[in-house]
């Protein structure tokens, strides 16, 4: 029986990557190719953007010259895929703005954004599940109303207001914590610095991401707490932080995991939210920079990425249901 079970659970799990990459595929070529349809439709100049001061300096022939060079005068289907075929082969192109190649800018600024939100992630799930566990267990009491109320206010702050309240009180009312960057001005990043100049972008992230988790995991816990299983382990005169630990938190981590997949873009958009404010090192500052340069190769590059990072996500929540919920199938 045992082995139906494993047999099964292979070929559903072959089920959803094969329509994870079959969904997936065509999703980032759309992406992709839009993000040259936008740019050649966009009011900005790219070569206002590349020249900088020295545009109004610039003969209209220089002018015309250095795009034609640059390519900026091409239609949005040429360029789109000569970048899509240079992507084939492992190049990502050259970007104006940062004046080197897109993959030494993506290595110098994925590492800082995957700590900022790997580190609000973290955080976030230990107290989502854990006041979540504390509120499910207790329906209608003081607590949950507490809880709830909080998740609900903190559900109603856009991200930005949120990172410039937190700015304004812990970092200049009251200087508790860093206000911007990795380091202090001049300084070289080490590893108590950063983890100092951390400690409010993550905070803030993470309590953007709190209050859906917390309230997916309280509305699991306080459906698990009147299963037949509780009731029986609470009949056989269990404990109730075996209870909670054995029977209610399995129960409630399933839902929690749906939620996070369905919910990555929703992080992807605080991260970038929060590495403006707090003048963060990581892709923030190029999506942006990009974008107001029609830097299409990084824009691209960037775009796919975080279309991929959602993507991925949503496969991964997929999977990780299958695995944690026998009762889950997929259909042919």
């Amino acid at each position: 029986m045992r082995a139906g079970v494993l047999a099964r659970r292979s070929r559903d799990l072959r089920r959803v990557t094969l329509r994870a990459v079959a969904f997936g595929v065509p999703v980032l070529l759309v992406v992709s190719a839009l993000v040259f349809v936008l740019a050649e439709h966009s009011p900005l100049d790219p070569l206002a953007a590349y020249l900088g001061a020295r545009y109004q300096d610039t003969s209209a022939a220089d002018r015309a010259a250095l795009s034609a060079t640059l390519g900026l005068d091409a239609p949005w289907w040429q360029g789109w895929l000569g970048w899509a075929g240079d992507l084939v082969h492992g190049d990502l192109g050259w970007s104006r703005v940062d004046t080197m190649p897109v993959t030494e800018v993506l290595a110098q600024r994925v590492g800082w954004t995957l700590l900022l939100s790997g580190t609000a992630l973290v955080v976030a799930l230990v107290l989502g599940v854990g006041l979540g566990v504390l509120a499910g267990t207790r329906p209608g009491g003081r607590l949950d109303g507490a809880l709830t109320g909080l998740a609900v206010l903190l559900q109603s702050v856009p991200p930005f207001v949120l990172a410039l309240g937190a700015v304004l009180v812990l970092a200049v009312m009251l200087p508790v914590a860093p206000a911007a960057g990795v380091a202090e001005p001049g300084a070289l990043p080490t590893v108590a610095g950063v983890a100092a100049h951390l400690a409010l972008p993550a905070s803030v992230l993470a309590a953007t991401m709190l209050p859906w988790m917390l309230l997916g995991v309280r509305t699991a816990a306080a459906r698990a707490v009147t299963s037949d299983a509780v009731r029986g382990a609470r009949a056989r005169g269990l404990p109730p932080s075996v209870v909670v630990t054995r029977h209610v938190l399995p129960v409630s981590l399933g839902p929690l995991v749906m939620v996070v997949g369905a919910r990555v873009p929703d992080l992807v958009v605080g991260a970038v939210l929060v590495e403006e404010v707090f003048g963060w090192p990581g892709i923030a500052g190029a999506v942006v920079s990009s974008a107001r340069a029609l830097d299409l190769a990084l824009l691209a590059a960037l775009t796919v990425a975080t279309t991929a990072a959602v993507l991925v996500g949503s496969y991964l929540a997929d999977v990780a249901q299958l695995l944690l919920d026998p009762r889950v199938a997929v259909d042919a």
